[in-house]
């Protein structure tokens, strides 16, 4: 019987046990046994799927990932101790030296210091095209060497969209590989895959997990691309506990109606905000002011849970309206039941020159609002008392 990715991902358990359990049991073992030499010995030369040690594969992991590429559509995933180190994985087991990666500029701060900083390293070249290039602009950035396309859509901080079929089309036409960071619309709001994308990668800490507990990273796409991902984590060991994985499968299980409050919540929020005195700029992707409007709509569920805005008053007055909140929680992280505020150019992306920043809309005054499953009017109260204070 088909099923829905939905009910696929509430329903995919581990094989019951003889204890006939309801929900799945957590496997918080290092290592498994062997019934005989010769089991043991088929194993490690790959010829059984049998489980040899947690970090090569668990039960509690697989589950995990067997739900994550119901939801994205994917041949196989692989799943890793944070949202980093499967953006690094997903790079370094598919690239080698003298190999171009071609990224968009918005990408997370951290992702940027990887790509500018330690790719280099290996002998790994890379250069950036704007979030809002158009497809002549793209293709004229592609080298001979060009590898890999990296991309986030929507980004982060600033919430600008890519077209990814557009995208798709170029990077099948020169047989490069297309990697899509989905942590923002997570699969529920968008499936890169089903657009053409080869590989997408999560941080699981966001809104796959959504309560600010754990940590963890997946990757997922083709089959022949994840399995060069395992090969290079199975050996370099950036592996994701078993508690972890069973924290975040159970995650899953609630994703689709979590996201489908915080996408509300947002929207009530930014509709709200748009036309503040205080606010020089809103962006939420579902908003028809959206310079993307266009696009989101068309490769996107619904406007996923950030709303970004830029205060008139610059770097003092974001700072003074993360003084003023009373209810919204100043942490690093996001996708959190509760909502989060923080100030990008101050923290997440304060490690960018000023020009850096700048380049991809990163302002002084810009605020982050991850919007939360509280009352929405709560929430805006909130954010509006901070204003009138800033």
């Amino acid at each position: 019987m088909s099923q829905h990715p939905i009910t696929k991902a509430i329903r995919i358990q581990t094989e019951r046990t003889n204890e006939m359990e309801h929900a799945t049991p957590m496997f918080l073992t290092s290592s498994f046994c062997f019934d005989n030499a010769e089991d043991m010995r088929a194993a490690f030369a790959d010829e059984s799927d049998d489980n040899i040690y947690s970090r090569f594969s668990n039960p509690s992991v697989r589950e995990f990932t067997d739900k994550i590429c119901a939801l994205e559509g994917a041949e196989a995933a692989y799943a890793t101790s944070s949202g980093m180190s499967a953006v690094f994985a997903s790079f370094m087991a598919l690239l080698k030296k003298g190999d171009h990666l071609l990224s968009c500029n918005a990408i997370f701060g951290s992702t940027h210091t990887v790509i500018s900083k330690y790719l280099p390293k290996y002998g790994m070249e890379y250069s950036y095209v704007g979030a809002g290039a158009t497809l002549q602009e793209w293709e004229a950035a592609i080298r001979p060497n060009t590898k890999m396309i990296y991309i986030e859509t929507p980004t982060n901080p600033g919430l600008e969209i890519l077209d990814l079929e557009m995208i798709a089309a170029l990077a099948k036409k020169h047989n490069i590989i297309l990697n899509v960071d989905n942590c923002f619309a997570t699969p529920i709001s968008q499936r890169p895959i089903d657009l053409g994308a080869d590989l997408v990668v999560h941080s699981a800490t966001k809104w796959i997990d959504g309560q600010g507990r754990v940590l963890g990273g997946v990757i997922a796409g083709r089959k022949d691309l994840i399995h060069d991902v395992y090969l290079f984590c199975r050996s370099t060991g950036p592996a994701m506990s078993p508690f972890n994985a069973w924290v975040l499968s159970k995650s899953l299980e609630t994703l689709d109606v979590r996201m489908e409050r915080h996408a509300a919540n947002a929207l009530k929020i930014a509709h709200a905000l748009e036309n503040h005195p205080k606010i020089s700029f809103l962006k939420y992707p579902f908003l028809p002011s959206h310079p993307q409007h266009a696009i989101a709509i068309k490769q996107m569920k619904n406007g996923g849970g950030i709303v970004c805005f830029n205060l008139k008053g610059g770097l003092e007055s974001g700072r003074s309206f993360l003084n003023n909140l009373k209810m919204l929680s100043l942490t690093a992280n996001l996708g959190d039941t509760r909502s989060i505020a923080s100030h990008p150019a101050s923290t997440t992306h304060a490690k960018l020159t000023e020009e850096e920043r700048c380049a991809v809309n990163i302002t002084p005054g810009l605020i982050r609002i991850s919007v939360g499953l509280e009352h929405a009017d709560d929430i805006l109260q909130d954010i509006l008392q901070a204003l009138d204070k800033s």
